[in-house]
């Protein structure tokens, strides 16, 4: 890896879990959703992210679905396991889990649920990084743990050598930028942007990477979006990001009335995966629901749409 090169680049899809009717992970759907992802060209898988379900699933079904990724990927691209635990003796248990299993380095949030200091934040990543010897990203997703990663601090943590990349679901895409300009030249540090539907403005920007959960969907879509933007061939970058914006509408199919936002797109990426033959069935965890025959149909008419069915 030469001075500046990203340890982690191009598209690295955030997997969900297939689970069987009664929530256990479902081994063989997870293996051929990892053959299907490796088989279109992704850079690394993420694992136990927010498509993951790892909020809501056991220490049980995260360590089985953790094992099952990274067997199945075989040492074919990295693998990217989420530690997402409220606070930081909690993350430092699941990184060293994580590192046991075989993942090629961790993904880690702000700690939540505890009210935190921003210097507390900064001690958190510190003491992860400091107790498990593996790559860390730090992961700035402030719908979920409600508090937002500062720009000077994520360069700080990054010059120091304490975070090696960044997934950014924060929706501040100046913020990101100034990111990718603080931390420009550092050797091995990757800046994955997780806003899917404008990876070619991202990527123009400066971005390494998409962690895009619509990834799951149509692996190969992005596969090329990420292509033409590494080759300048932005008027085909903004072809299929624009193809992959209108498919992304398939997480508008269930009801806003009795759906809530996990549900939406979880729901969605895994009724289009059964749809497409990639997994045996769309069982979300609870309080989640399946779409429904009518929403289904939604989605497989965006899948037509898209070319994909």
């Amino acid at each position: 890896m030469s001075l500046g090169e990203p340890r982690f680049s191009g598209v690295v899809p955030p997997l969900v879990t297939p689970l069987t009717p009664s929530g256990e992970v479902d081994v063989p759907s997870l293996e051929r959703l990892v053959e299907f992802l490796v088989e279109a060209g992704v850079g690394g898988l993420f694992a136990l992210g927010s498509s993951g379900e790892a909020a809501f699933l056991t220490d049980r079904n995260r360590d089985r679905s953790l094992e099952t990724v990274v067997r199945a990927a075989a040492g074919r691209v990295p693998v990217l396991a989420g530690c997402i635990e409220t606070t930081t003796a909690r993350v430092i248990e699941r990184a060293e889990i994580a590192a046991k299993l075989g993942a090629d380095a961790i993904v880690v949030t702000a700690p939540f649920y505890a009210r935190v200091h921003p210097v507390e934040v900064d001690r958190h990543f510190r003491a992860v990084k400091a107790s498990v010897g593996l790559p860390m990203l730090a992961y700035d997703v402030p719908v979920s743990v409600h508090t937002k990663l500062a720009v000077d601090r994520i360069v700080a943590l990054a010059a120091e050598g304490v975070v090696d990349g960044l997934k950014d679901s924060s929706g501040d895409d100046a913020g990101f930028r100034q990111v990718v300009l603080g931390t420009a030249g550092l050797p091995g540090f990757s800046a994955l942007t997780g806003h899917e539907l404008v990876v070619d403005a991202m990527m123009l920007a400066g971005a390494h990477g998409v962690v895009p959960g619509l990834g799951n969907v149509d692996p190969h879509g992005y596969v090329r979006l990420s292509r033409a933007c590494a080759e300048g061939r932005w008027s085909d970058a903004k072809a299929e990001q624009d193809r992959l914006t209108r498919l992304f509408r398939i997480v508008e199919a269930a009801s806003p009335a009795t759906a809530g936002g996990s549900t939406r797109g979880l729901g969605a990426f895994k009724t289009a995966l059964v749809l497409r033959g990639v997994i045996a069935g769309a069982t979300v965890s609870p309080p989640m629901r399946e779409l429904t025959p009518e929403e289904t149909s939604v989605v497989a008419a965006h899948l037509e749409k898209a070319g994909l069915l």
